[in-house]
C-alpha cells in the first residue's frame, strides 16, 4: 500500500508557498498607494497559486483535483502579469521581474506535470491529454483557424 503524501510534501506546493512569502516582502518596498492596489492584487494571486492546490488536494474526484491544478496555473500567470505591471511602473527592476517570472514558469511546468500525472488515473477516453503514442492525423487541424490572419 502506497504511503499517503501530505500536501506539504508536494514540491510545487512548497515552492509556491515560498514564492508567496517572497512576493509579500517584495511589495512592501512599493509606494504606499500601490501596496493597497497592485500590491494587494499580486499578494492575493500569489497566495492563490498554492491555495488552489490545497483546496482540491483531498478531493476524491480526479477531475476536481485537475481543476485545482488548472486554477493554480492561472493564478501563477496572473501573478506574473502583476509583477510585469510593477516592472512597467518602475517599482521593480528587469532583473527582479525576470527572476520571479522564471520561478513562476518553473512552477507552471511542475503543475503541467502534476496534471498529466493525475490524468493517468482517468480512463483513456476521459483524458484531456491523449496518449502521446496516439498520433492524430494532421489534416484534422485547420492550418489557419477562422479569425486569424494568414502569415
Amino acid at each position: 500500500m502506497a504511503a499517503y503524501r501530505r500536501l506539504e510534501d508536494l514540491d510545487v506546493y512548497q515552492k509556491l508557498c515560498r514564492l508567496h512569502i517572497e512576493v509579500c516582502a517584495l511589495t512592501q518596498r512599493w509606494p504606499t498607494e500601490e501596496r493597497f492596489e497592485l500590491g494587494s492584487q499580486v499578494r492575493r494571486s500569489s497566495n492563490s497559486t498554492a491555495a488552489q492546490i490545497a483546496e482540491k488536494y483531498d478531493d476524491r474526484h480526479i477531475r476536481n483535483k485537475i481543476e485545482g491544478v488548472n486554477r493554480s496555473r492561472g493564478e501563477a500567470a496572473e501573478t506574473i502579469h502583476h509583477l510585469y505591471m510593477a516592472l512597467l511602473k518602475g517599482y521593480e527592476s528587469r532583473e527582479t521581474y525576470e527572476t520571479y517570472r522564471s520561478k513562476y514558469q518553473e512552477c507552471i511546468r511542475m503543475l503541467n506535470g502534476l496534471e498529466r500525472t493525475l490524468e493517468k488515473q482517468l480512463p483513456q477516453s476521459d483524458r484531456r491529454w491523449p496518449d502521446p503514442a496516439v498520433k492524430e492525423p494532421p489534416e484534422e487541424y485547420d492550418a489557419h483557424p477562422s479569425g486569424y490572419p494568414e502569415p
